[in-house]
């Protein structure tokens, strides 16, 4: 049988196949997100522009359009590339093209980071639709800011929100680390406070 598990920096080790939230450790997320590239590395900039940076501008865009949700669903928004820390950021059409075993595994270890950090495994519907028009709303701000697609491209391709947002590429990875991680201990606070 073939190895199943990542070796982590903190010294996890994560099953692949059958995640535990035992062996997730939001350092390691922070870490990973950071130095995967979105769009496969192609924008502008003299960085990539990370999965790190795209969850806080999903994070950012969810809360803007939704300020009634609890923090917990913020966290939500944050996290929800989080299982990229280990299988990498696919781009959408490659996604599409192997979707089967590629979804199966990003959903168990979606459901194994949840877990560790409190959020239900399956989130309410309206949730997971605000989360994901968000995510649909930074992929056209990065399209037209950081991918070089033309507005008519991105109006195409993509879901062009309905306010626009500001997206200010991070810079390195360790930033991106830092941003990610300042965020994350922001809204576990705030999901404590809650309590």
């Amino acid at each position: 049988m073939t190895r199943a598990w990542q070796r982590m920096l903190s010294g996890r080790r994560l099953n692949i196949l059958e995640p535990s939230a035992l062996d997730i450790e939001i350092e390691d997320i922070a870490h990973g997100l950071s130095r995967v590239a979105r769009w496969n590395g192609q924008t502008v900039g003299p960085y990539p522009f990370s999965v790190a940076a795209h969850s806080l501008f999903v994070e950012k865009i969810f809360s803007r359009e939704n300020p009634e949700m609890p923090p917990v669903y913020q966290l939500a928004a944050l996290l929800h590339d989080s299982p990229e820390y280990v299988i990498g950021d696919l781009i959408s059409p490659f996604k599409q093209a192997i979707s089967g075993h590629y979804k199966h595994i990003e959903n168990k270890l979606l459901e194994a980071i949840h877990i560790k950090f409190g959020i239900p495994s399956q989130l309410p519907k309206g949730v997971t639709e605000a989360i994901k028009k968000a995510d649909h709303y930074a992929a056209y701000e990065e399209a037209r800011g950081l991918a070089g697609f033309s507005e008519t491209e991105a109006n195409s391709i993509f879901v062009k929100p309905q306010h626009s947002y500001e997206l200010s590429p991070i810079g390195s990875p360790d930033q991106a680390k830092q941003m990610f991680l300042q965020r994350y201990d922001f809204l576990d606070k705030a999901i404590q406070r809650a309590r």
